[in-house]
């Protein structure tokens, strides 16, 4: 009861705050760009509202339960990922005044095929990123309520398209803010209260030294809602619906569906898909094989440190700000936002593994931070704490997919649209607020139908697929003369492909990053970034007739400090 009364005032602070905002949006800069007057606080906070989804409230301290710290790379990338855009494409991009990414790069490169070009990539990355929020609103709002699958997907859709449709940019921008408050605040003060409450981290041994997960001093019983293979770490008795079994060490079974009971210090089994680990193996970020193995947390850091750089939502709120300095002073207190979120899901990692070692049966690690609070304190204060950070998770889902829905809904509106005539203010905001409803339907469709995809996967994918086209496309179109339309495109298209068919390939072939083939193929970020900036400059090279008239007019666009008094572009 306490978690649903949480999710639901979140929610209808977001709605409140949204059609608060309706005030603000009267013009088409205000849908679309929030008329480039957000402050770098407010502007900030939004960013770091929507940058913070299912995948870092839930996955984060799910991926480190499942896989150990190597899990930890990935708040590193994300937060990093800043930095580049700090360094060379906040204050330009703002500079040039676009409304949206297809905006930039039809300007550009002087090519209004560029435009659809981005404008469908935009909508890929949008769309399957889009899915695993609205995929962990389905959950979540199962584990916190028991509500079906279903109606936390179609609910956060329904909330999110409305508060997107209602208020644009200049609403959003408010209500991501808040929501970013809303998920720091839910996150941190259950972690900093529940060590305190067992007085720092328990069974530090399963933790740093030699032990694996074993069942708590009252026994475990975990409920198995089907059939489900596990693998026994050490030789076990159990019994499943009062029925007695034993297994040796290392022995695969399929346990049925019921209640699996393990005594007092047993260890427990694990799911197909999760690595039994000693504590020393588990706390070390970097192996020499899998998930954990140079190659791949390299790749990994690629793909987030410039896939950050070409995430649509992300880089539409620059075009927010009033001027350069002030997306430059945006993005630095982004850096520390992120930072001090990022601090506590390491804590849920490190206590889950302990205290709620029944995930690793499920495989469902991903929930650890909905579960952890009343396992460690049991009665009434742990339901608050549950309650707290359900709240926190649904903000996840809900700022995340808001900005996501309006970079989809300015894509479609501005980009995909123009062409039809109607070019009026009033038309163009009706146009916006109807692809807002409509863009939301498809991601809908396929979160009710993907509930078996892993969350990580689309993610790895949206960023993979972000890393290799629009990252080149800013960072040369920003600082190199030399591109060309036809380089600009062979490059997009070529690093899309790459990536694409890597992890496809890597899907089918099972997706477990084992040997140094199976790391690129499931994190394929090392390969595509270099065949997409090799392309766009080789063919870029070869094709000089194809660049944009006044390429020195462009730059300076992009790079001349405001204030000089020099024509716009």
């Amino acid at each position: 009861m306490l978690s649903i009364l949480a999710v639901s005032v979140v929610t209808l602070g977001a709605v409140g705050l949204g059609a608060w905002g309706v005030r603000f949006a009267r013009t088409t800069s205000d849908f679309f760009v929030a008329s480039r007057a957000i402050s770098p606080w407010w502007n900030a906070a939004a960013i770091s509202g929507e940058y913070l989804s299912a995948a870092s409230f839930l996955g984060i301290a799910g991926l480190q339960m499942k896989l150990g710290a190597s899990a930890l790379w990935l708040p590193v990338g994300f937060t990093a990922g800043y930095v580049a855009l700090l360094l060379f494409v906040a204050a330009p991009l703002r500079r040039y005044g676009s409304y949206t990414i297809p905006d930039f790069a039809e300007a550009r490169l002087d090519a209004p095929r560029m435009r659809l070009l981005a404008a469908g990539i935009v909508l890929v990355i949008g769309g399957f990123y889009l899915v695993p929020q609205l995929k962990g609103a389905g959950i979540a709002l199962g584990v916190v309520t028991g509500a079906p699958y279903w109606v936390g997907v179609v609910g956060a859709g329904v909330v999110v398209a409305l508060v997107v449709a209602l208020g644009g940019m200049r609403g959003i921008t408010y209500v991501q803010a808040y929501q970013y408050w809303v998920k720091t605040f839910a996150i941190l003060v259950p972690a900093c209260l529940l060590l305190i409450h067992l007085g720092g981290l328990p069974q530090r041994s399963a933790l740093f030294g030699q032990e694996l997960p074993r069942a708590p001093a009252a026994g475990l019983v975990v409920s198995l809602d089907a059939p489900t293979d596990v693998t026994f770490p050490a030789a076990a008795t159990y019994t499943i619906d009062g029925v007695r079994a034993s297994a040796a060490a290392g022995e695969e079974r399929t346990l049925p569906a019921g209640a699996l009971r393990l005594p007092a210090g047993t260890v427990v089994p694990v799911a197909e898909g999760i690595e039994a680990q000693r504590g020393e193996d588990w706390i070390r970020p970097i192996s020499d094989e899998g998930r954990a193995s140079p190659l791949f947390v390299g790749s990994l850091l690629l793909a987030t440190f410039l896939g950050t750089m070409g995430l649509p939502h992300i880089l539409v709120r620059f075009y927010t700000n009033p001027d350069g300095p002030a997306a430059r002073r945006t993005t630095v207190r982004v850096l520390g936002l992120l930072g001090l979120f990022y601090v506590f899901p390491v804590v849920y990692g490190l206590l889950g593994r302990v205290l709620t070692p029944q995930l690793y049966v499920t495989g469902a690690t991903d929930e650890v931070v909905l579960r952890l609070p009343e396992a460690a304190m049991p009665g009434l204060g742990g339901e608050i704490l549950a309650a707290l950070v359900a709240a926190g998770a649904f903000a996840a889902f809900l700022s995340t997919a808001s900005g996501l829905l309006v970079s989809i809904a300015g894509t479609i509106s501005h980009d995909l649209r123009r062409a039809r005539g109607g070019r009026g203010a009033d038309v163009r905001t009706r146009r916006f607020r109807g692809a807002a409803l409509g863009g939301m339907l498809v991601p809908v469709v396929l979160a009710l139908v993907a509930r078996g995809v892993d969350i990580s996967l689309l993610v790895g994918w949206a960023f993979a697929l972000a890393a290799s086209t629009f990252c080149p496309l800013f960072l040369l179109g920003i600082w190199w003369t030399r591109l060309t339309s036809t380089g600009a495109a062979a490059g997009m298209l070529a690093g899309a492909a790459t990536a694409t068919a890597a992890i496809v390939v890597g899907v089918l072939g099972g997706g477990e990053a084992v040997t140094a083939g199976d790391a690129v193929l499931a994190q394929p970020a090392v390969l595509s970034v270099p065949v997409a900036f090799a392309t766009m400059v080789l063919v870029s090279l070869r094709t000089p007739a194809r660049l944009p008239r006044d390429v020195e007019g462009q730059l300076r666009a992009l790079h001349a400090p405001e204030g000089l008094g020099l024509p716009a572009r």
